[in-house]
């Protein structure tokens, strides 16, 4: 795992906008359409090759493919898993139950989406088929970053057991923990090829926080955080044998719009998370419901294997958070953490966690991505008592 040795390292979450001709392509192809696969490759290539460039224009250290090549960060996997079929019957975010207005605007605003509440359940024993479509996701990450000449690191995305289990829900096995089981002996293909290609892999497990008001809201809050260290406990059986400085974990309280009035605190599953054997977390602080959250990392403090990435900029509003906003944002985790170079600046989410389904509009994605190089610079500047760091790779 890179540290911020000499300047703070910016990264972000990992999905970046789509263009329309992309994103109906993979749209029709997890509705089972046969596609002409040069068409699509192509379309790849382009779309990859793009969002690689802008993150390096940008001054992005560790970057990845934006997840261009998938409709959602987790909802892609049945397309490589047989077991799944029929619909799942995934429950609403109680922010959409108790607010139904919500509902209505999210209608009006993305009448187009992909399979988000009505993916595949797993209706059979599980088994992942080939690595073949993510080793031509990794090979094109890689040519399309030594042509970009972009990135200290390249990393990869892959959904947790847990949210996989939340979203695809449980038809099949006897029991939430005998499916996370089988998750987690499948999913180990996906981890270890990444991370065997030499990319940085970031396992997504929005469960672990957002779930709280959505598969688990029934629970208390502590039968939550058991339900919690049980999902951590199926990360750790799948990356068994992967160095911990070669992952990084992803944890949110789910990137929408929305009151987020029932989120989990942060200081109620810290110590869960420190349970991963990751060498990274990459929290969403940026949100205006958690920014406040340095507060449980000062009263729990990060264990000395584990790098912070805080979300110093927001993914669901189009401002552009000034340079210097983001740089005090930096500066207070560093004050938490109590080592600047324990700390790399990331961004809350995705941007484009689900194709068709863009909070951010494309050119505010890469201004914002701009403004976090140029704070994180002003941030390395007091920090290392210096005057001046170049904005750009």
């Amino acid at each position: 795992m890179l540290h911020s040795r000499d300047r703070i390292l910016t990264t972000h979450v990992g999905s970046l906008p789509r263009n329309e001709t992309l994103s109906d392509l993979l749209i029709r192809r997890e509705e089972g359409e046969t596609l002409d696969s040069d068409l699509l490759a192509r379309e790849m290539d382009r779309a990859v090759l793009h969002v690689v460039q802008r993150q390096a224009e940008a001054g992005i250290d560790i970057g990845n493919d934006g997840e261009q090549q998938r409709v959602g960060f987790q909802t892609y996997v049945p397309e490589r898993m047989s077991g799944f079929g029929g619909e799942s019957k995934r429950r609403r975010g109680r922010d959409f139950e108790e607010f139904p207005e919500l509902v209505q605007a999210l209608i009006q605003r993305f009448p187009k989406r992909s399979r988000m509440q009505n993916a595949p359940e797993a209706r059979g024993e599980l088994h992942y088929r080939d690595t073949a479509p993510l080793q031509n996701e990794i090979e094109r990450v890689k040519r399309s970053a030594k042509t970009a000449n972009a990135f200290s690191e390249c990393f990869m995305t892959a959904p947790s057991p847990g949210i996989i289990s939340t979203t695809m829900l449980n038809a099949w096995y006897d029991s939430q923990q005998s499916y996370l089981a089988a998750l987690a002996r499948e999913m180990r293909n996906e981890y270890r090829t990444i991370t065997e290609a030499g990319l940085i892999l970031q396992i997504d497990s929005p469960d672990l926080a957002m779930d709280r008001s959505m598969f688990y809201r029934d629970l208390s809050e502590p039968d939550f955080v058991k339900a919690a260290e049980m999902h951590v406990a199926a990360i750790n059986a799948a990356i068994d044998g992967i160095p911990r400085d070669r992952v990084r974990l992803h944890c949110c309280w789910g990137n929408w719009d929305g009151p987020h009035i029932y989120d989990v605190p942060l200081g109620a599953i810290l110590p869960v998370l420190y349970q991963a054997h990751a060498g990274a977390l990459s929290i969403e602080f940026a949100n205006p419901r958690h920014q406040h959250e340095y507060e449980a990392l000062r009263r729990n403090p990060l264990p000395p294997e584990m790098v912070l990435i805080p979300g110093t900029v927001d993914t669901t509003t189009n401002i552009v958070e000034h340079p210097e906003v983001v740089a005090r944002r930096i500066e207070e985790a560093v004050s938490a953490v109590g080592d600047k170079e324990r700390v790399i600046a990331g961004v809350d989410c995705g941007f484009g966690t689900f194709t068709n389904r863009e909070w951010v509009i494309e050119p505010a994605v890469w201004l914002k991505l701009k403004s976090l190089r140029q704070g994180a610079d002003i941030a390395s500047a007091r920090l290392w008592g210096r005057s001046q760091f170049s904005t750009v790779m």
